[in-house]
């Protein structure tokens, strides 16, 4: 009776360890059948994204990308937590921060556009033909005389754009923490889109990249226009980044890879390069790899914007 007892605890102990070996083994092998990614709303809101999750799919069909967008500081969150497969952002210092952390691989570039200071067409604080830091000065100084005519909408959500921003006010010789407080500065809290339409409800100046403000204004949901539009302060580089599997095992680093190959490959960099042509007249965005950056930018490609 005891040896059969013994026998069956000794076959419940096999059967408890198999299954934990089972799960241990389970939740530390990726899901290469799906792709997560991580993506700011700007990459979504343009449409870009859904064109190239498209053409990858068509090119791997037994991988299922899904998409979640945000603020670049939400998608850093992601991809630290390994809840996603791949990042998509655009804050160079925040990136080489997470790779150095250990969090990333690398980091690889294939597209930009501008960030554009957009608002009013009667652009009430007189800022047209400025550069940015000097444009910023000027909004600061007309809202504080006229804040009931003279606004400015921030997304205020820890992105790449709102980094940008607060870096141009920085730059501007303001103190940020000073302008946040002022009555005619709005955080929105909001995507890049969202907070568009509220600066256009507001007749509101704000910084947006090129591709969403092309987007937004072509469909008819806002009235503003670009303003400033050149200058070294608004180049835009939007950066893919697959999570280390060192940090998170279940990574799908196999389908990260594949996806940041595919899109600097030539196939990737044409759909890049002619996303919106056809919609909006323009592309919205420059693929880096076929057409580089000016070397009139490289002063900021050295010196990165601080988060």
């Amino acid at each position: 009776m005891n040896t059969k007892l013994i026998a069956i605890i000794a076959i419940v102990i096999i059967i408890i360890a198999a299954i934990g070996i089972y799960a241990y083994s389970t939740s530390n092998n990726p899901d290469t059948s799906r792709l997560r990614i991580s993506t700011t709303t700007s990459l979504e809101d343009t449409g870009l994204l859904k064109e190239l999750e498209a053409a990858f799919e068509e090119k791997y069909p037994g991988v299922d990308v899904q998409v979640v967008s945000g603020g670049t500081g939400i998608a850093l969150q992601y991809g630290e937590r390994g809840d996603v497969d791949l990042m998509l952002v655009h804050d160079k210092a925040r990136e080489e921060k997470f790779v150095s952390d250990g969090f990333g691989t690398n980091r690889t570039e294939f597209a930009y556009n501008y960030f554009w200071i957009v608002g009013p067409a009667d652009d009430p604080a007189g800022i047209r033909g400025m550069n940015a830091t000097a444009a910023f000065q000027k909004i600061m100084a007309e809202g504080q005389q006229n804040p009931n005519q003279v606004k400015f909408v921030s997304r205020g959500d820890d992105s790449g754009t709102h980094a940008r921003e607060k870096k141009i006010w920085n730059s501007s010789g303001i103190n940020y923490n000073s302008v946040r407080n002022s009555s005619w500065y709005v955080e929105s809290g909001k995507g890049m889109g969202e907070t568009l339409v509220i600066a256009n409800e507001q007749n509101a100046y704000t910084l947006s990249d090129s591709g969403t403000f092309l987007s937004f204004s072509r469909d008819g949901k806002i009235s503003l226009v670009p303003i400033i539009t050149t200058g070294t302060d608004l180049l835009n580089i939007y950066t893919a980044m697959p999570i280390n599997p060192d940090r998170h095992p279940q990574t799908n680093i196999e389908g990260a890879n594949n996806f940041v190959n595919f899109l600097v490959s030539p196939e990737g960099q044409q759909i890049i390069g002619n996303y919106g042509t056809q919609q909006y007249g323009q592309p919205l965005f420059t693929p880096i790899i076929t057409n580089p950056v000016p070397a009139l930018f490289a002063p900021l490609l050295n010196n990165p914007v601080p988060a």
